[in-house]
C-alpha cells in the first residue's frame, strides 16, 4: 500500500530561553549562557496510509499536538522528513505550502478558540474556498458552504449568526465544516471531542466517522480517550515524552500491548464488570521534556527497567504484523 504521509525522525525542539539576560546564570563564581529547550518530539517515524485513521495517544505532554502541527507545516521540524504522496513538504515555503493546503486540513481541540469571533459564520467558511478558488463565482460560493455546513448538520439559515451564538458542539460542528470545505484528503483531529460534554461527543464523532466514509478522508486522530480510540481508529501510535514507544493495530494493541507504558495506559480505562487490582500504578517522578533522561525516557517508571535502559536509546522494532516497539526488554525476551 502506497502511503499517504510518511514521518521519518521529526524532531521538533522550541528554545524557551527568553532574552540574553535570561540566559545568563551564576554558577561555578562565574557567569555563564544556558540555554532552555523543551525536546516536544523526539525521533518520532510513522507511515500513514490512504483512508486509514491513525489515532496518536499519550498523558498531556507527550508531543502529540506538537506532531501534528508539525506535519501540517504550522510547525518547521528541526530535523527529519515530512513526506506527501512522494513529495518532500517540510521545508517548502509558505506560498510553496499553498496547493497543499487545500489537502491537509486541522480541527482544533478548542471550538472556542479556533473561530474568529468577529465573522459570521459564513465569512468564516467562504474565506478558505474564496482564497483559494478564486475562479468561482460568488453564488458557487454559496452554495459549497450552504453543502458543507447542512452535511456537519448545521442549518444554513443560521450562516450569518456569529460564533458566540452557537453551543459547544455546534461551533465544532462549524469547525469540521471549515476543514471540509476545501475538500481535503487528510485531516488531523486535535482531541475533537476534548471539550465536549458528553452527549456531544458521540454526535461528533460519528460525523467525523460519516465524513471519512463519504469523502474517502484520512484521520491523524489525536486523543487521550483510549475508548474513542479502540472504536474509531484503524491503527494506533502510543507516545511518551516526545517519543514512539508503540505502534500496532488498534486491535492487537487493545488485546495485547507489548510496551510496559502502553500496559499502563489501558490498564487505566475504566470498565463495567471488571475485577479490581487490575490497574498498573507508575512509580517514579515524572521527568519533562527540557530535560530528558538518559537512555529510554520511560525507564525511570518503568517496572522492568534496567541497566541497559538507563543508558542506551532503545530502536524501533518491527514485530510482524505491523505491529513496532521501541523498548529493550521486548528485545530481549524479558518482557
Amino acid at each position: 500500500m502506497k502511503n499517504l504521509l510518511e514521518i521519518k525522525g521529526i524532531d521538533k525542539h522550541f528554545d524557551i530561553s527568553g532574552s540574553i539576560l535570561d540566559q545568563l546564570k551564576f554558577a561555578g563564581g562565574k557567569v555563564t549562557r544556558k540555554k532552555t529547550v523543551v525536546k516536544a518530539v523526539n525521533d518520532v517515524s510513522l507511515d500513514v496510509h490512504p483512508g486509514e485513521t491513525l489515532a496518536v495517544v499519550g498523558e498531556s505532554g507527550c508531543g502529540k499536538s506538537t506532531l501534528a502541527r508539525t506535519v501540517l507545516g504550522l510547525y518547521r521540524p528541526n530535523r527529519g522528513e515530512i513526506i506527501y504522496r512522494g513529495e518532500r513538504i517540510d521545508r517548502l515555503s509558505p506560498s510553496q505550502m499553498l496547493p497543499y493546503r487545500t489537502r491537509m486540513q486541522m480541527v482544533f481541540q478548542d471550538p472556542y478558540a479556533s473561530l474568529n469571533p468577529r465573522m459570521t459564520v459564513r465569512q468564516i467558511l467562504e474565506e478558505p474556498v474564496r482564497f483559494h478558488n478564486p475562479s468561482l463565482s460568488r453564488g458557487e460560493v454559496k452554495e459549497k458552504v450552504a453543502e458543507v455546513m447542512l452535511q456537519v448538520g448545521v442549518d444554513p439559515v443560521w450562516a450569518t449568526n456569529f460564533p458566540h451564538e452557537f453551543s459547544g458542539g455546534q461551533r465544532q460542528r462549524i469547525s469540521i465544516a471549515r476543514a471540509l470545505v476545501l475538500d481535503p484528503e487528510f485531516i488531523a483531529a486535535d482531541e475533537p471531542i476534548a471539550a465536549l460534554d458528553v452527549s456531544i461527543q458521540a454526535q461528533i464523532l460519528n460525523l467525523l466517522m460519516d465524513a471519512q466514509e463519504q469523502r474517502g478522508l484520512t484521520y491523524l486522530f489525536i486523543s487521550h480517550d483510549l475508548s474513542v480510540v479502540e472504536h474509531i481508529s484503524n491503527r494506533v501510535a502510543v507516545m511518551y515524552l516526545g517519543c514512539l514507544c508503540e505502534l500496532a493495530p488498534a486491535g492487537e494493541l487493545f488485546s495485547n500491548p507489548r510496551h510496559p507504558y502502553t500496559r499502563a495506559l489501558l490498564s487505566a480505562i475504566p470498565r463495567l464488570g471488571g475485577q479490581a487490582g487490575g490497574h498498573t500504578r507508575l512509580s517514579g517522578d515524572v521527568p519533562t521534556p527540557i530535560n530528558l533522561p538518559t537512555g529510554c525516557v520511560f525507564h525511570g517508571r518503568c517496572p522492568h527497567a534496567d541497566e541497559r535502559c538507563s543508558r542506551e536509546i532503545p530502536a524501533v522494532m518491527n514485530l510482524g504484523g505491523d505491529v513496532q516497539v521501541a523498548c529493550h526488554g521486548v528485545e530481549e525476551g524479558r518482557i
